[in-house]
């Protein structure tokens, strides 16, 4: 027995020091990205924000195991924008991505070159809207042409439109720029992608963006199924919405929410899928919009607006390993560019110099709320929909977790307390009741501004500053434009 005892305990010892015999810790382990983008989904429009004729089962159960982000801010509401906000870390005048369907340059530090110098495989999936159009260009000429290789931004494995609005037997372009077509309504089959990208590179870092078309208009082409779930007539409406346009706001609301609930459907077997692959613990899932939709609110539809309709969009993280599955509500913002470095913070991965967004990474691993008194706002150009001929105009302002405070070129143009007032209905500039609130918020905007170094010039100075051309109509406006009564 000796004999044996002196054989076997050696052997035993060198077996046991091996690593895999050790429990990994979250430290050693790099993990996973899984990003999942909305375009034009609004904040208010979700079952866990108290919604109850909207059906996201999917996400409310989600929302019960993440952190649940109350003030998601859009810093400039609009999609090529913030996406580049996002990609980058940067403000919209930094990047110079504040117009559609401009090129972000190639020189960009992204998301996808910092996970993948870290050892990650990267992917994208859906609408990129990045690529944009040279100068002089026919506008919107860029949108059904594929994203060069060099032009990915750091994304490997790419299933890819520039951008589309047509969701049912869409096309794409995959790595080799060969034309594909995504079968029946493109949320589902591009899900499918991104969990065939999952399950391949299961037993390796991975950091993967799926970036869904809806529910952005057009409203009406979800799937008959989900169409049949909402009856128009039924439907209730924000208070803010105008008599006059509440038999269409309710018509359009009814396929906005069809679309929402087939996206809950997708995400729902996306969760699951990421679950039985066994890495959800150690998988950082993130879901969010790029901005909201006024549907008809102040009766008008779509974004760039700086009412809480457009600029607040839902923000869910669930990362189980670093933050556990327990809900909690983050009431403080967050702005567009403050994503990046504080999901690098939470994969452990430095934040590069060009970043001016905050990590807010250990305040949500400590359990505290961000300290974040303000998120900036921003509007340097209105075009399309909102150019200066429909009213648009250049805007800063601020949203802190209770007041909207904006500007335009002409002074201070909204204030609202969103808490007694939630509807932004009672506009209170210049009321004498709220003066010294009015001169504190506009001086927390002026630092904001002052730290940006942002000038607040007028469009054409933007323009002209990074050689863009105005698409068709957008420069037009009134000659008296700066004095146009509010």
């Amino acid at each position: 027995m000796n004999l044996l005892f002196q054989w076997f305990f050696p052997v035993y010892c060198l077996v046991m020091s091996f690593p895999f015999h050790k429990e990994p810790s979250f430290q050693s382990i790099k993990p996973n990205l899984v990003f999942i983008l909305a375009d034009q989904w609004r904040a208010q429009e979700m079952g866990y924000m108290g919604n109850t004729q909207i059906l996201t089962p999917n996400l409310d159960q989600f929302a019960s195991e993440s952190l649940i982000f109350e003030n998601s801010i859009a810093t400039l509401p609009v999609c090529a924008p913030w996406r580049a906000s996002f990609l980058t870390g940067q403000y919209p005048l930094t990047h110079g991505i504040f117009y559609n369907d401009k090129p972000l340059p190639n020189k960009a530090l992204t998301l996808g070159e910092i996970y993948k110098e870290a050892g990650y495989q990267t992917g994208y999936i859906g609408k990129w809207h990045l690529n944009g159009h040279k100068r002089g260009e026919e506008p919107f000429s860029g949108r059904d042409k594929p994203v060069p290789a060099d032009r990915r931004q750091g994304f490997d494995y790419w299933k890819v439109r520039e951008v589309t609005h047509d969701y049912n037997n869409s096309f794409y372009f995959d790595e080799k720029d060969e034309k594909q077509t995504w079968p029946g309504y493109d949320v589902f089959p591009q899900t499918d992608s991104a969990i065939s990208f999952m399950t391949k590179n299961k037993t390796k870092p991975f950091a993967l963006v799926l970036s869904y078309g809806p529910p952005h208009d057009p409203y009406f082409s979800a799937p008959a199924e989900f169409k049949k779930l909402y009856d128009a007539s039924n439907l209730t409406l924000r208070p803010n919405v105008p008599e006059e346009f509440q038999d269409s706001a309710r018509r359009v609301l009814a396929g906005y929410y069809a679309h929402a609930t087939a996206i809950d459907h997708a995400f729902g077997k996306l969760i699951r899928a990421l679950d039985s692959l066994g890495i959800s613990d150690n998988t950082l899932v993130v879901f969010t919009s790029e901005h909201g939709d006024m549907l008809m609110s102040k009766g008008v539809l779509k974004k760039q607006r700086p009412w809480d309709e457009s600029i607040q969009v839902p923000l869910l993280i669930r990362y189980p390993d670093r933050l556990g599955k327990i809900s909690r509500r983050i009431k403080n913002p967050i702005g567009t560019p403050d994503l990046l470095p504080t999901l690098l913070g939470l994969s452990q991965l430095e934040k590069p110099s060009t970043i001016e967004g905050r990590d807010f990474s250990d305040e949500l691993i400590s359990g505290k709320d961000i300290s974040n008194e303000a998120s900036l706002i921003m509007l340097p150009v209105p075009f399309h929909e909102w150019r200066f001929a429909n009213g648009g105009r250049e805007y800063r302002g601020i949203r802190t977790s209770r007041y909207t405070y904006v500007k335009d070129l002409r002074g201070p143009w909204l204030l609202y307390d969103n808490q007694s007032d939630p509807y932004q209905l009672t506009n209170l500039v210049d009321n004498p009741k709220y003066a010294s609130l009015q001169k504190e918020l506009e001086n927390l905007l002026q630092t904001k501004l002052k730290e940006r170094k942002d000038e607040f010039l007028p469009a054409d100075e933007y323009m002209t500053r990074w050689n863009y051309l105005y698409d068709r109509q957008d420069s037009l406006r009134a000659s008296n434009y700066l004095q146009i009564n509010r």
